[in-house]
């Protein structure tokens, strides 16, 4: 039998993995915070059980410590709070979520990720182990941080986390020259890549990829068709036509164009009229400047960016350093003649990157690679 303590580490393991899959309720829903979770759990009997759960509320207000507490009102007192973040500790209309958690009478607080915002940093823990609080700082971090990496990123680095997304076919090709959209990957795959675009802020695309293969970019998925990120298109020239399936539904789910200033006044016009969204670019020999486009779109808010793109964009991702995670969709169609080779596969990694997860969808196969 293990001891207590390694008793209490499995305990603890258990409950923060579930925080963790609970926080990603509302993962790309939570603004400029991160999609944080609670579970105030009691040891009042033979098993521990959940009394409280709480997660970042859409929008990003409130916490989701306070929500978590109200659950379990005096139950709360002399329980256990598993966080997935460390709990924020500077004053606005309503208290820090640290002094909630001493408020309610908690008696330890589990913590996974650690807060890079110097207005939190060690100051939530800091509160609450003056208060007498029993504090466990790290308990499953790399997957708490995994789950939020956006907003770290954008708290770090000052710019999204950049998700590079590719269907490989069995052959190597990403699609087929003038063809339009090629069916990589099966039903389910495809299920899996709308959820992953639920979970970023926004999509990327070039102005190639636009044209030829006129996507619509949404999600489209029963129940999540409310969560479609910003559509935006790399197109200096604004050349975006009016009647592709973005522009004429740029008014229902956000569609950004970033075009240079010296883009034609008419097609930025027209556009405009539509209701795309000009996001004003610099360029870099004679491409949009990626790096500052990131600045600008982290500077609105956007903490995950979607890259789903042809071989050029993500070449370019790519040479410029910007790709923070690879998502890799192997399929077992072959497109044969006139194919479009992937800028790289499983086999051709770009280096400096670790799997992190590798799954199977029906006969599809999907890979994950971060930083690292």
């Amino acid at each position: 039998m293990p001891g207590t303590a390694d008793a209490r580490d499995e305990i603890d393991r258990r409950f923060m993995a579930a925080a963790i899959r609970f926080s990603a309720r509302h993962a790309g829903l939570t603004a400029t915070n991160p999609s944080v979770a609670t579970l105030i759990v009691r040891e009042d009997g033979a098993f521990p059980r959940i009394v409280g759960r709480g997660v970042t509320a859409v929008g990003g207000r409130p916490h989701a410590e306070p929500q978590a507490l109200a659950e379990a009102g005096e139950l709360a007192r002399g329980a256990t709070a598993y966080v997935t973040l460390e709990p924020c500790a500077h004053h606005g209309r309503t208290p820090p979520c640290a002094n909630a958690l001493v408020a309610a009478g908690v008696a330890r607080v589990v913590g996974a990720a650690s807060d890079p915002d110097p207005r939190v940093s060690g100051k939530g823990y800091a509160i609450l182990r003056e208060a007498g609080i029993e504090v466990t700082e790290s308990v499953l971090a790399a997957e708490a941080a995994d789950m939020m990496a956006g907003y770290l990123m954008r708290s770090v680095r000052k710019r999204p986390e950049v998700i590079l997304k590719l269907a490989v076919s069995s052959d190597g090709m990403i699609g087929k020259a003038g063809a339009g959209q090629v069916a990589i990957t099966g039903p389910v795959a495809r299920r899996q890549a709308h959820l992953l675009r639920a979970r970023c802020d926004a999509i990327v695309v070039g102005i190639g990829t636009a044209i030829v293969d006129d996507p619509e970019l949404t999600v489209r998925l029963p129940g999540l068709e409310g969560r479609s990120p910003v559509r935006i298109v790399l197109d200096r020239n604004a050349r975006l036509p009016v009647a592709s399936k973005l522009a004429r539904s740029a008014r229902t789910v956000p569609v950004w164009l970033a075009a240079a200033s010296q883009a034609d006044a008419g097609r930025r016009h027209a556009l405009e009229q539509a209701g795309v969204r000009m996001l004003a670019t610099e360029t870099f020999d004679g491409s949009v400047a990626l790096p500052e486009l990131l600045d600008d779109m982290a500077a609105q808010g956007m903490s995950s960016v979607l890259v789903e793109a042809g071989a050029d964009t993500a070449r370019a991702f790519l040479a410029d350093d910007l790709v923070d995670r690879i998502v890799l969709f192997d399929g077992p169609v072959r497109v044969g003649d006139g194919g479009i080779a992937a800028p790289f596969d499983a086999d051709r990694l770009p280096p400096g990157f670790r799997l992190l997860r590798d799954e199977r969808f029906g006969p599809d196969r999907c890979r994950e690679w971060t930083r690292g």
